[in-house]
């Protein structure tokens, strides 16, 4: 894969990181010249990252919620997955939802979330007068026992 170029539109911005030789996702920063926010319970905000990219064609910036934060701060990303096309070159930013009974503050330059980069594939989309039946069929929710 070739690099991804990530722009800083503010010059403290702090570029993903990969904690590991291993991690799957880079970890995204709350700008750190911004002021810490504060989230409510219940509630959402948007956390700035002071970054824009340009995902090479082909693939997806998907975000993730980081682990640590979700199970320990009850913060995950308010969309649960975020998806960064290979033609968005605006600010990245990350809305936060507090799932937490308590209110919780992002500080400046704190993880806020991870960013997985996979292939994307792009069918073409045909429309069908009929589908082909399988053994599972129209089942739905519960249907497989599982």
């Amino acid at each position: 894969m070739e690099p991804v170029k990530f722009k800083r539109l503010d010059p403290a911005a702090i570029l993903p990181t990969y904690a590991t030789p291993g991690s799957a996702g880079a970890d995204l920063y709350a700008l750190p010249s911004g002021e810490p926010v504060v989230i409510a319970p219940g509630a959402t905000a948007c956390i700035r990252t002071g970054l824009a990219a340009a995902i090479p064609c082909g693939y997806v910036g998907l975000v993730f919620a980081r682990s640590g934060l979700a199970c320990r701060q009850g913060l995950a990303p308010a969309n649960k997955v975020g998806v960064i096309d290979s033609d968005y070159r605006g600010e990245w930013l990350i809305y936060l939802y507090n799932q937490a009974s308590e209110p919780r503050v992002i500080n400046p330059g704190d993880r806020v979330a991870q960013l997985v980069l996979l292939p994307v594939l792009t069918p073409t989309v045909v429309e069908a007068d009929s589908l082909d039946e399988t053994d599972r069929g129209a089942g739905g929710f519960g249907s497989t026992g599982q």
